[in-house]
C-alpha cells in the first residue's frame, strides 16, 4: 500500500486588511516530496499522525506537498494560483499511490475562491479520479462546505480546542485509509449544517456547554456501522456562505445511516444554540478581576487574536496593564521598534512608541520610556503537544523592554501566536514571575499557559477578531443565521 500525503493549511480572516501572500507561506512551511517528511514527521501535527499511522500498518507514505501560513488575511489570487500550481505539479510528479491523505484547514479563503479548500480538494479529486480514496482531516474551526464533502470519502475533525489531538486524528485518518485499501471498509459520509454560529468565546471544548455535544458525537462513533463523527465549530471571521457550525459523519457503506446520524448531531447543536452565544468581559472589568487574584492570571486578548489572523500589535490590553501598576507581561509585533533597539545595550533607556502600527482598530501606539532588558533571535522549540502542532518557531529578531510602571514587553519582528511558553522563556523570562500575562488569543493559548496560570480571563478587546461578531459587517454569510437572526426559523440543513 502506497499512500500520498498533501496539506494546504491557512485560516483566512476576511476582516484583516493586509492580504496573505506567498511570502507568508515561505516564512512558515512550503515544501514538497521528502522535505514534507523532514519538516513534519516528528511533529504533533496531523501530518505527523499520517506518517505514524501508515508506518504502523506497514503502508508506505508518499509525501507530495505541504504548505502552511500563520492565520492572516484573504489569500491573493496570485498566491492561490502559485500554491495550486505547485501542488498540482508535485502531484503529477509523485510516484504512483493507492490512496491520498489530505490535510486542508477548512477555513481558507482566496480572492478567486471563497471556498478555497473545497476548490483545491475538488481539483485534486478530478486529477486522481474516484477510484482513489481520499481521506482528510479538518481543523475544528473549519467552515465545512458541501464541496469539501463531495470531494472526499471521509473527513475527520480535531476533537479538542485547544487543538491537542491533531497527531491522533492524523493516525485515525491513516487507519481508515489502510482499512479502506485492504477492502475491510467502504467509507461514505454525510454532513449537516445547522444555521448557527458558535461564538469564539464559547469554543473551549472542555467547558460545560460543549461537553455534552462532544459526548453525543462520541456515542455516535460507537454505533454499529459508524466509522467516525465530527463537529465543526466554525471560524466566524471568514465572511463566506459556509461560515458557521457543521457536523460530518462517516459510515461503512451506508450513506443513509451517515445522514441520519449527522442530522441528529446537527439537531443537538441547534437545540443548544443559546449556550453558544458569547459572554463578554470589558477591559476595565478584566483588570479589576486580575488585581483581586493572588496567583498568576492570563488575560486573553480576544480582539487581537493572532491565531485568528489579527495583526498582533493591538495595545488596548498592554495600555491597561501599564496603567494598573501590576507586574505584567505582554507581547507586541513591531519590527520598527525591534530595528530601533537592535543596537541598544542592555540597560539603555529608550523613548518609544510601540505597537498599533497596522491600523487604529487595535489601539494607538504605547508611548513611554523603556529599558532594554535583552535581545533574542526569536527561535525556540516546543516539545509538548500544543495548539497548532508546531514544533519549531521563529518570531524573528526580538527585544525585551521594561517600563518602570511594571509592564514588560516582548517585541518581535514576526507575527507569532502565543501557542508556546517558549516564546517567553527563549527571551530569558520566567512566566511565573509575573502577576498578569497577556496572550493574544481566545482558547488556543490555554494549552501552554495553564502550566503557569491557574486563572484565565477572556477580555472583550476591540479588533478584527472581536468576539462580539455583531460588530463585524458581513456581506456574504448565509441567512438566517443564529444569533444574527432570531432562532425561531427552525433547523435548516444542506448537503
Amino acid at each position: 500500500m502506497r499512500v500520498g500525503i498533501i496539506a494546504l493549511l491557512h485560516e483566512s480572516n476576511t476582516f484583516v486588511t493586509p492580504p496573505t501572500t506567498i511570502r507568508n507561506f515561505e516564512e512558515n512551511l512550503l515544501v514538497r516530496g521528502e522535505a514534507v517528511r523532514t519538516a513534519m514527521e516528528g511533529t504533533h501535527h496531523e501530518i505527523g499522525g499520517f506518517f505514524e499511522g501508515l508506518a504502523a500498518a506497514g503502508a508506505e507514505a508518499v509525501p507530495i506537498f505541504a504548505a502552511r501560513a500563520i492565520p492572516s488575511g484573504t489569500i491573493t489570487a496570485e498566491t492561490y494560483q502559485t500554491l495550486w500550481h505547485r501542488l498540482r505539479e508535485a502531484l503529477e510528479a509523485a510516484p504512483a499511490f493507492d490512496g491520498l491523505l489530505i490535510a486542508p484547514h477548512g477555513a481558507t479563503v482566496s480572492e478567486p475562491f471563497p471556498d478555497a479548500d473545497g476548490q483545491w480538494m475538488r481539483s485534486v479529486r478530478q486529477m486522481v479520479g474516484h477510484a482513489c480514496p481520499i481521506i482528510g482531516t479538518l481543523d475544528a474551526h473549519a467552515n465545512l462546505s458541501p464541496q469539501m464533502v463531495e470531494a472526499t470519502d471521509a473527513l475527520i475533525a480535531y476533537r479538542t480546542n485547544p487543538h491537542l489531538d491533531q497527531r491522533e486524528r492524523g493516525c485515525e485518518a491513516a487507519d481508515l485509509m489502510v482499512r479502506t485499501l485492504r477492502g475491510e471498509i467502504s467509507p461514505v459520509q454525510a454532513a449537516a449544517f445547522p444555521p448557527l454560529v458558535i461564538n469564539i468565546e464559547r469554543q473551549l471544548t472542555a467547558e460545560p456547554h460543549l461537553v455534552p455535544v462532544y459526548h453525543h458525537a462520541a456515542e455516535i462513533r460507537e454505533r454499529p456501522g459508524i466509522l467516525s463523527s465530527s463537529l465543526l465549530l466554525g471560524f466566524p471571521y471568514a465572511d463566506v456562505p459556509e461560515m458557521g457550525a457543521a457536523c460530518v459523519v462517516v459510515a461503512d457503506g451506508d450513506r443513509d445511516l451517515a445522514r441520519r446520524a449527522a442530522d441528529e448531531l446537527g439537531q443537538d447543536l441547534w437545540d443548544r444554540r443559546a449556550d453558544f452565544v458569547g459572554q463578554f468581559i470589558s477591559v476595565p472589568e478584566a483588570i479589576a478581576r486580575a488585581k483581586e487574584l493572588s496567583e498568576p492570571v492570563c488575560l486573553l486578548d480576544m480582539g487581537d487574536n493572532v491565531g485568528g489572523g489579527a495583526p498582533a500589535d493591538g495595545t488596548f490590553l498592554a495600555e491597561a496593564l501599564l496603567s494598573s501598576g501590576m507586574k505584567s507581561l505582554a507581547c507586541l509585533y513591531d519590527p520598527e521598534v525591534v530595528e530601533r533597539c537592535r543596537n541598544e545595550a542592555v540597560g539603555s533607556l529608550v523613548d518609544l512608541a510601540i505597537g498599533a502600527k497596522t491600523d487604529r482598530l487595535h489601539g494607538v501606539p504605547l508611548r513611554g520610556t523603556f529599558a532594554v532588558r535583552g535581545h533574542s533571535d526569536g527561535r525556540y522549540s516546543e516539545a509538548q503537544a500544543r495548539h497548532g502542532g508546531i514544533r519549531e518557531y521563529d518570531q524573528g529578531a526580538t527585544v525585551v523592554l521594561q517600563h518602570a510602571g511594571g509592564l514588560t514587553l516582548i517585541v518581535n519582528s514576526r507575527r507569532t501566536p502565543p501557542f508556546s511558553l517558549g516564546q517567553i522563556r527563549s527571551c530569558g523570562l520566567e512566566p511565573r514571575d509575573f502577576h498578569a500575562l497577556a496572550a493574544k488569543g481566545v482558547n488556543a493559548p490555554v494549552a501552554a499557559y495553564q502550566e503557569v496560570c491557574p486563572h484565565f480571563i477572556r477580555v472583550n478587546t476591540p479588533g478584527c477578531t472581536t468576539a462580539d461578531v455583531h460588530q463585524l459587517t458581513f456581506q456574504h454569510r448565509r441567512r438566517p443565521l443564529y444569533p444574527f437572526e432570531g432562532g425561531d426559523e427552525g433547523l435548516g440543513t444542506r448537503d
